[in-house]
């Protein structure tokens, strides 16, 4: 194989090989450091599943390339896809390898204010969650006006952007905008693996330096904002972020309470097997056996009881490190949210086929069901981002326009801060006594 220099050359050959199926020949372009975290299968895995929610790739845009350093250079290449588009985005160095590969939704969203959110009741400023070399950027939504408002720091799953952008859509924007129309402030940031994209593959990262500075960064600084009643501080999670939001809680007496959206129980490898069996039964012409397989063996070794530390990442799912795995073993969100010693919102929509209300839901049944002040709610037309919809859900519905069901926000902002999820009709036949 001619080995490439230029970085746009780079980044046109490698969006061909993620398109043309070469994924060994794509690792070979990584440089060692890269190679050690992820390996031909974690790409392959990867790159189906976003092909799954895209369709075939039609144009690619023009080629951004940008100077990270003295020594490494970003390209971007726009990838325009009969149901939407993604981003590949490159670190590349002056030889032409690969320090890093990332699939990322369009820097550029047609997204559009949902009709329940009413701007003028809030202001929205960038911040920064200063964490050494874990901090951050994100937003805070504050309401207008108003004393001893209920605060609520949202938390996404996946090296996720602030907004949990996804196709056109931005799910964590819907509920800031939302909840912050109803009186509840808001901060939502981007994920530290987004930001500083090596940390998911470095071997002793775990989920403790995923979430837990971050959060409670971000939780101190609501309870230092005007307006905002530091003892009514929440943490709000979806999927790994709800678990997560379980630990964090645990972590930071001062939380006041946890909602948990679409929040997993069953073990993750486990999950990941029945999602892609999932996937690939929605269009089972789709040739997703190597995929299948590859995933199949990376799950394998990752539940492997002799996994070690030492265990090179690119065998496990995802490429992410050993010590990764081994403390979410160690970790029972169920038990933790258990005793916790604070109320509990759990959210499930009835479409969600990646984490479900037969499995995983039934799992916080289980395990909440003696305790008080614990509040269960089921969404059956919503997937797993809480949009509504009808029929099987699969990936390629993000790429459709959605917003986050109105009634989720509502039933949120109700549960911070009763009254305030109900619309004008409710409250007024509130009063007539109806």
């Amino acid at each position: 194989m001619t080995i490439q220099t230029d970085p746009a050359t780079v980044a046109t050959t490698v969006v061909a090989m993620l398109r043309e199926g070469r994924f060994d020949e794509l690792e070979e372009l990584f440089a060692p450091a890269l190679a050690a975290a992820v390996s031909a299968d974690t790409v392959r895995t990867g790159w189906l599943s976003e092909a799954a929610k895209t369709g075939e790739i039609r144009t690619l845009g023009e080629v951004t390339i940008t100077p990270l350093d003295d020594e490494l250079t970003r390209a971007v290449v726009p990838v325009h896809c009969e149901n939407g588009g993604l981003e590949v985005r490159l670190a590349v160095d002056a030889m032409g390898r690969l320090h890093g590969l990332r699939l990322a939704p369009p820097t550029e969203s047609c997204w559009t204010p949902p009709r329940y959110a009413t701007p003028r009741r809030f202001t929205e400023q960038e911040i920064t969650l200063e964490c050494g070399p874990l901090t951050v950027p994100g937003t805070l939504t504050l309401p207008r006006g108003g004393r001893s408002r209920p605060g609520v720091v949202l938390i996404s799953s996946g090296a996720n952007d602030r907004d949990v952008t996804v196709g056109p859509n931005k799910p964590f924007k819907d509920l800031a905008w939302g909840l912050a129309s109803r009186g509840v402030a808001v901060v939502r940031f981007d994920k530290v693996t987004h930001v500083h994209t090596h940390m998911q593959h470095e071997p002793g990262f775990t989920m403790v330096e995923e979430y837990l500075p971050n959060v409670i960064a971000a939780v101190r600084l609501l309870q230092q904002q005007s307006g905002v009643d530091p003892a009514r501080v929440f943490v709000a999670g979806n999927s790994g972020g709800g678990k997560a939001a379980v630990r964090v809680a645990a972590a930071e007496p001062s939380i006041a309470g946890v909602v948990m959206l679409a929040a997993d129980t069953v073990p993750l490898p486990r999950a990941a097997a029945r999602i892609f069996s999932y996937i690939a039964g929605l269009d089972p012409a789709a040739d997703m056996a190597a995929s299948l397989a590859g995933t199949v063996e990376a799950i394998a070794r990752t539940e492997d009881p002799a996994l070690s530390p030492e265990t090179p990442s690119a065998e496990l799912l995802f490429g992410w490190p050993a010590s990764y795995w081994l403390d979410l073993r160690e970790f029972d969100q169920v038990a933790t949210a258990a005793a916790l010693d604070r109320p509990i919102l759990v959210l499930q929509g009835g479409r969600d086929y990646q984490v479900t209300e037969a499995d995983d839901l039934a799992g916080w049944r289980a395990g909440l069901d003696a305790k008080p002040g614990v509040s269960i709610r089921v969404f059956a037309a919503d997937d797993h981002m809480f949009f509504p919809g009808s029929g099987p859900s699969g990936p390629a519905d993000y790429q459709a326009p959605h917003h986050v069901d109105p009634a989720v926000v509502d039933a949120i902002a109700g549960w911070l801060a009763p009254g305030a999820g109900r619309g004008p009709m409710s409250r007024l036949l509130a009063r007539l006594g109806r």
